[in-house]
């Protein structure tokens, strides 16, 4: 096989195949970790002067008459031609009012320098923005929104050896962001079993490669071959103290888990699922098992949890009452226009219990909704339901009511 034919023939298979994230706790000290929030906040930071940049340009290409009239005949107009050519008149319009990817990719450059991100991260957020843009182009969306102070926006670097480097010491996977090298914790058995696929094509990429490309020049199939695509660090806060995860994005399927006797975890049955999902409950139906039951529960302690959660806003909202009362009205509603907050010790104490409390329910609803996805998965592998429309999901009443 000719060298560019096997290049072309492995970028298709990269293509192809199918990704999965390993995620693990890292290794390094607190004071790295503290290194690794500040650069974080200095993307935020980065992101929401882009975000402003390429907002300011679409609001003003939005005013124009011009590109709104063109909108509407690009959507109700049927011919292919027309359509061709009234898609070239908005994307000049969105090149002339700098609407573009190659714009805000060169804006980034000098913002990056700015607030010292590197370029490989600066890249990645720029195109985070643009993928926001995109929704408001092309899809239904209708801003960019910025992110606010707190929110840590992921690390992330679209190559495995810029940015966040791997490399391979004494059989353990080891990475390396600036001077900063850390290694993850694998502590349980799927952690375990995905690091050592990383390291068996680590060992001989070339050769697993070689059988990824045959496999699919004979058989038409994409083999795992687990190879580490890029790595991403994402910061989180956990009982009042930063902790930093490594996501690993590995080429391939993730491998079986497997609990302590050595069976597997899920069950998996061939057969076909209805299900109706609504706001707050599922009914499902299947040739096994028919059933009705609330979504994201896990028993008495999700529903014990989040009245805990609402109490300690409803204490929030009095301490904040108490503390600016020049911020609110006679009948208790909020004043317009610019305000001054002052908040009290006693408010900030229960701001961090509600922070936290909310951070344990928002993990106990997406274990619950996995949950109730590897129970489907067991009853049937076709699932049927309609499509999803949340403007039909978000009604509510037309007239707003005041609690006195």
């Amino acid at each position: 096989m000719i060298d560019g034919e096997y290049k072309k023939i492995l970028k298709q298979y990269h293509k192809l195949s199918d990704r999965h994230i390993l995620v693990a706790e890292t290794d390094m000290p607190y004071s790295d970790v503290l290194k690794i929030v500040v650069l974080s906040d200095k993307i935020r930071k980065a992101g929401n002067e882009l975000a402003g940049l390429m907002r300011k340009n679409y609001d003003q290409l939005f005013r124009t008459k011009r590109y709104r009239k063109l909108l509407s005949l690009y959507g109700n107009t049927g011919d292919k031609a027309k359509r061709k050519i009234l898609a070239n008149q908005l994307n000049e319009m969105q090149k002339s009012y700098n609407v573009t990817w190659d714009h805000c990719r060169k804006s980034m450059i000098p913002i990056g320098k700015k607030y010292g991100v590197d370029a490989v991260f600066a890249l990645t957020k720029a195109e985070d923005v643009w993928r926001g843009m995109e929704n408001c182009l092309y899809g239904n969306g209708k801003t960019i929104h910025f992110s606010k102070y707190g929110e840590l926006p992921c690390i992330r670097a679209k190559q495995i050896n810029r940015g966040i480097p791997m490399s391979v010491k004494d059989d353990r996977l080891q990475f390396k962001l600036g001077k900063t090298t850390f290694g993850i914790q694998a502590d349980d058995r799927f952690q375990t079993d995905e690091v050592n696929a990383v390291l068996a094509y680590l060992a001989e990429p070339e050769i697993m490669d070689k059988k990824a490309v045959n496999t699919l020049i004979e058989d038409a199939y994409c083999v795992d071959t687990y190879r580490p695509c890029y790595a991403t660090l994402v910061s989180k806060m956990i009982r009042g103290k930063y902790r930093v995860y490594l996501h690993l994005t590995i080429e391939g399927k993730a491998k079986p888990k497997y609990d302590k006797y050595g069976n597997p975890r899920h069950k998996y049955v061939k057969g076909m699922i209805g299900a109706d999902i609504g706001t707050q409950t599922i009914a499902y139906t299947s040739n096994i098992e028919v059933g009705l039951k609330n979504l994201s529960e896990r028993g008495n302690s999700i529903q014990t949890s989040e009245r805990k959660e609402r109490l300690l806003y409803r204490a929030m909202d009095r301490s904040r009452r108490a503390t600016n009362p020049q911020n609110y009205n006679d009948d208790g509603t909020v004043k317009k226009g610019h305000k001054t907050w002052k908040y009290s010790n006693h408010y900030k104490k229960l701001r961090a219990r509600h922070s936290e409390l909310c951070r344990i329910n928002a993990v106990n609803r997406k274990l619950a909704i996995n949950e109730d996805v590897n129970h489907l998965r067991s009853l049937g592998d076709v699932f049927v339901t309609e499509p999803k429309n949340a403007s039909k999901l978000m009604k509510r009443a037309m007239e707003t009511t005041k609690n006195d």
